[in-house]
This record gives C-alpha cells, sequence and structure tokens, in this order.
C-alpha cells in the first residue's frame, strides 16, 4: 500500500508553488498516494480548510510548498495532533527577504521572523532550493536537504520565436529580457528590471531592445526611468503571460538576465526562472551569486557586489557590447538545454523527492541524499 502524503500549497493553482506542487505530484503517484490542496485568498480561512483537509485525507506525511503562514501553521496542528511527518520547503530565508525588501512594519518583520524560526524548528525535515541553502542550515543543526526549482523540459522546448518578434517588430533586434514580478522596493529604491533599463541606456545601439514580461507595483517605476533616460521606445513591457505561454515569449528573448543581489537572500536561491531560460534555450546573463553561480558557464556569469550594486549595469552593458559584435555566441541551445537537463529537470528532482520523502516516512534520524 502505497503511503499517503499530502501537499498543502501556499499558493493558487496556477501559482509557481502549483506548478512545483503539481510537477512532483504527477511524477511520484506510482509510488505515494498524494492528495493536493491550494490557498484560498484568505490566509486566515486557509489555515481551517487545509486543517479539515488534512483531517480528511490523514496523511501519513504532510508536504508545504512555501515558509507561509497558511500551510506551516495547518502542518503544524496536524502533526501536533496525529502524530504524522511534517516537511517544509522553502526557496528563501524569509525574515532576510522581508528585511531587505522593505514592504513590512517592525511587528511585520517580526512576525515573518517568527514563522521562519517556528517552520524551521517544527518540520522533521526542511527542503531548500539552492545548495548554499542546505550548508546554511545545516550548519545550524537543521535536517535539510535541496531540492533547485525545476522544469518540465519537454513544455519548455525550444519555439520559434519568429511571429511574436515580427508582431512586436523586432525581427532584426537583439533582444534582452526577464520575466517575473516587480515590485518597488522603497528601502532599496529598486525593483527587479532596474538593470534591464539602465542597459539599454548605456548601450546606445538601436538595435538592442528589451523585452519585460511580467506585472507588478515596479513596472511603473521602471516605465518613467525608461522615458527620463529616453529608451522607453526601444523596451516592451508585455505584462503578465500565463505559464503556458512562457515558452513561445522566451523564445522573443535572446539573452535572459537573471539578477540576485550578493547578500544572504541572494546566495540561497536558484530562482524559477533559470531552470526556464536554460531549458528554452535561451543565452543567459546572471549574477554570480547563488545557484546560478554553481552551474552556469563562466561566461554566462557576471559579477555582482552588495545589495545595491551601481556598477553591475555598466557590467553588463560591456559583455552586452561583445555579443552584439559576435552574436554569433548566442546560439545557446544545446549548451543551455545541457545545463537544464543536468541540474534542473523535474524528472530528476522528482526521483530526489521521493528519495527524501522514503527517508523521511522511513526514520527521523540524520540521513542525506548528497
Amino acid at each position: 500500500m502505497k503511503p499517503t502524503v499530502a501537499f498543502l500549497v501556499n499558493g493558487s493553482e496556477g501559482s509557481a508553488m502549483g506548478d512545483r506542487a503539481r510537477a512532483f505530484a504527477d511524477r511520484l503517484c506510482d509510488r505515494f498516494d498524494v492528495h493536493t490542496a491550494y490557498r484560498a485568498s484568505n490566509r486566515t480561512a486557509a489555515i481551517v480548510e487545509f486543517v479539515r483537509f488534512l483531517s480528511r485525507v490523514r496523511p501519513a506525511l504532510s508536504y508545504v510548498f512555501d515558509m507561509s503562514y497558511s500551510g506551516v501553521v495547518a502542518g503544524a496542528w496536524h502533526r501536533a495532533t496525529s502524530g504524522n511527518i511534517l516537511v517544509v520547503d522553502t526557496g528563501d530565508v524569509i525574515g532576510a527577504l522581508a528585511k531587505s525588501v522593505g514592504n513590512r512594519g517592525p511587528m511585520g518583520l517580526a512576525l515573518t521572523r517568527l514563522l521562519e524560526k517556528f517552520g524551521l524548528n517544527v518540520a522533521d525535515m526542511i527542503v531548500v532550493r539552492g545548495t548554499y541553502h542546505r550548508e546554511l542550515l545545516r550548519r545550524s543543526g537543521v535536517r535539510c536537504e535541496v531540492i533547485q526549482d525545476g522544469v518540465d523540459l519537454q513544455m519548455f522546448a525550444p519555439q520559434s520565436g519568429t511571429s511574436l518578434r515580427k508582431q512586436l517588430d523586432l525581427e532584426d533586434a537583439i533582444t534582452v529580457g526577464i520575466v517575473g514580478s516587480s515590485v518597488w522596493s522603497e528601502r532599496l529604491g529598486m525593483c527587479y528590471g532596474w538593470d534591464l533599463v539602465e542597459l539599454l541606456h548605456l548601450v546606445d545601439d538601436e538595435r538592442l531592445h528589451g523585452i519585460m514580461i511580467g506585472d507588478g507595483s515596479g513596472i511603473e517605476r521602471l516605465r518613467e526611468r525608461a522615458e527620463k533616460l529616453g529608451v522607453v521606445h526601444r523596451l516592451h513591457f508585455l505584462g503578465r503571460v500565463p505559464f503556458d505561454k512562457l515558452p513561445r515569449h522566451l523564445a522573443a528573448i535572446d539573452v535572459c538576465l537573471s539578477t540576485q543581489t550578493n547578500d544572504l537572500v541572494g546566495a540561497v536561491r536558484t530562482t524559477g526562472k533559470l531552470p526556464l531560460y536554460l531549458a528554452a534555450g535561451r543565452f543567459v546573463l546572471a549574477s554570480r551569486v547563488g545557484e546560478a553561480a554553481l552551474v552556469l558557464d563562466d561566461d554566462m556569469l557576471v559579477d555582482y557586489a552588495g545589495v545595491v550594486d551601481p556598477t553591475y549595469p555598466h557590467k553588463l552593458a560591456a559583455r552586452v557590447t561583445q555579443l552584439l559584435q559576435t552574436p554569433h555566441t548566442l546560439e545557446q541551445r544545446t549548451r543551455s538545454r545541457e545545463l537544464a537537463a543536468r541540474h534542473f529537470d523535474y524528472d530528476i528532482l522528482a526521483a530526489r523527492m521521493g528519495t527524501v520523502l522514503d527517508n523521511a516516512l522511513g526514520t527521523k534520524t540524520s540521513e542525506t541524499i548528497s
């Protein structure tokens, strides 16, 4: 009889965590009886719904996707009342992240740190998505394994970007782009995508265009900055794109940027976009931070200093200028796919998760899969 496992997703069915949970559930259904519940919009109500779900399913193991109140509290409650196993999956040091973003007051920051401490202590196993994060937690005595952000290689197989490039009038352009939510940080005075805008300004070449895929409070800030710098005509804001449409849109980007701050927040991350970029056969320019620094070739890495590095766009500009002079070097499809297959293929990651679940269900002693 297969062990019953409950996936508690701190997000909607269409969220990034929803995609991660489904990818694993689909690949592990022959080994485990997996039941999945997604968080409602009201987080307090979601705790009640999660507790009811767990009481009905009665899993041998509860697996919480993301360190967030609803799933962690419900999973901890069920563990305390039923004695089952609890695993929490997190991609961030959430206390440090909340402080860095600066969008929470002292009370909110304190509660976030308390949640993180509680989650690390109550869980039988922590799963992280970055190698450095695993080593950091293990040094603190936390039982921890790493299962990086993943990608479905078939879904994100390279496509032709010709139709979208024609639609955007970019048939003769070299494009640099990013995918993700852009949230303005008052504390840092920047948001996701700031480096793309500055790059376009520094590389004064009409062949170079930027593509921004995503939404959020930072988009208007980016647009205003682009207008001020006189490059808004070379920056294309495509808004939020459904996950299943992303492969077609990535095909229209020649160079994908993956920028992380060089601090604790950035060091622990893989970021879910990097596997997608590589699987789609894109050339990537990433800051030499976190999982990217471990898996990417040197020609894809750019040094980044501290939290806000004002020199980073200049470093990017130098690299992009070289690429404009030798555009054949952008033909990275085979190598990028190889990196995605080796490090981020969900088929490989699911096998690793199966081992993690087996170990967690079989013993509470310290076992590793390294």
